[in-house]
Formats: C-alpha cells, sequence, structure tokens
C-alpha cells in the first residue's frame, strides 16, 4: 500500500506576522525608566577664587551613616521629622546685624542658628555604604523643606504656590516664551528663589561609623 504524504504548511506568511506582532508590542508597551535626583551642580570654582567663609551656625549638618542612621546636628532623627527640622533651620531669621537681618522669617529668631535663608546652609554626608533609597528618602525630606518655604512666599507676594507657577511656566507653550506674560512670571519665580535660595551641599561620600 502506497504510503501518504503528509500535507505541507505554509509557513511564508508567518515571519509576518510575527514581525507586525513584535512591531505592535514595542509601540504599545510601556518601559519603565529609573528616575533618579534632578539637580544641577555648579561649576567649579577657578583657582584663583576662595570660598567663602560660612559661620558654623549657618550650617544645618545632616549625616547617613552606613547602617542607615541619621544624625542631625550630632543627634539621632528619625526622617520623618527631617523636613520641619529643616525648615526651622532656614526660616529662623536670627541674624541681628542690619545687613543679616530677615524681614521675612517666621522663626524663632535664635541667635545660635541661622541668620538668614541666604546664608543657611544645609550640609549632608553620606557613608559610602549608605543605600540609595536612603540616600533618595533624606534628599527629598531636605528638597521639601525649601519647597514648603518657597509656596508660603510666593503665596504671600503673589497670592500663588511656587509649584503652582512652576508647572505653569513649565507648560507654557514654546512659542509664547517671549511674551511679556511669561517673562514676568519667570521674574516673579526668580524673586521667590531669591528668598530661599537652596543652598543644600551635598560633600563626597565617606567612610563613617
Amino acid at each position: 500500500m502506497a504510503r501518504r504524504s503528509a500535507p505541507e504548511v505554509n509557513a511564508g506568511s508567518m515571519a509576518d506576522i510575527a514581525f507586525l506582532l513584535l512591531i505592535f508590542f514595542l509601540v504599545t508597551t510601556t518601559i519603565e525608566v529609573d528616575s533618579g535626583i534632578a539637580s544641577k551642580l555648579p561649576p567649579p570654582l577657578p583657582e584663583d577664587v576662595k570660598p567663602p567663609l560660612i559661620k558654623e551656625k549657618n550650617i544645618f549638618q545632616v549625616v547617613v551613616n552606613a547602617e542607615n542612621r541619621l544624625l542631625v546636628e550630632d543627634k539621632d532623627m528619625e526622617i520623618g521629622k527631617l523636613t520641619d527640622a529643616a525648615v526651622k533651620f532656614l526660616d529662623n531669621g536670627g541674624g541681628t546685624d542690619p545687613r543679616d537681618v530677615c524681614s521675612y522669617c517666621r522663626g524663632e529668631k535664635n541667635p545660635e542658628s541661622s541668620d538668614n535663608p541666604k546664608k543657611a546652609v544645609i550640609s549632608l554626608v553620606n557613608d559610602r555604604q549608605t543605600s540609595y533609597k536612603m540616600y533618595v528618602a533624606v534628599t527629598n525630606e531636605l528638597v521639601r523643606a525649601y519647597a514648603i518655604l518657597r509656596d508660603r512666599e510666593a503665596k504671600r507676594l503673589y497670592n500663588e504656590t511656587y509649584q503652582s507657577m512652576t508647572k505653569r511656566s513649565d507648560d507654557w507653550p514654546a512659542d509664547e516664551k517671549e511674551s511679556p506674560e511669561y517673562l514676568e512670571l519667570q521674574n516673579k519665580l526668580e524673586k521667590v528663589r531669591e528668598l530661599f535660595p537652596r543652598n543644600l551641599s551635598e560633600a563626597e561620600p565617606q567612610n563613617r561609623e
């Protein structure tokens, strides 16, 4: 009895179908992108320029050790209290010299704490073994302190939060960024930033106990 040959399947179009499916998944799939902290490093100082001297009371020392232990001004602190502590330091307004008086500060005016927000510096030092999660959490708390104070001053001056003004600036049409309205908005944002400049200094990671 003669053997029957198995019917052949025409697979010529399978490659085209697979290619179309691949394109479909590439177009419709959302790829997660690792996000970091948006910050801009200042340009290096020329060799003939010496960094300005800063009074010790104008420095808010924040240290994170290898065990993710948070030390603020040499004292243990829970991360949930860091923002309030930073706000208290930045808004202290303890300067007694007429050049250092802060008319808009609402702090305790402690003479042993910062003179004014323009001279106040937050110094962040991390251990080389500090976890990235802890590093991001601490940085977010410190940045939030500046955001709170900028929102307050923007609302006082312009009846709008700094965050809202920033969003309007980001959403402004590209072809209208030479308009008087946009330039006025940028001027307002700059004035708020001048009241509470983000003087956040991050030292090179160290090996700390």
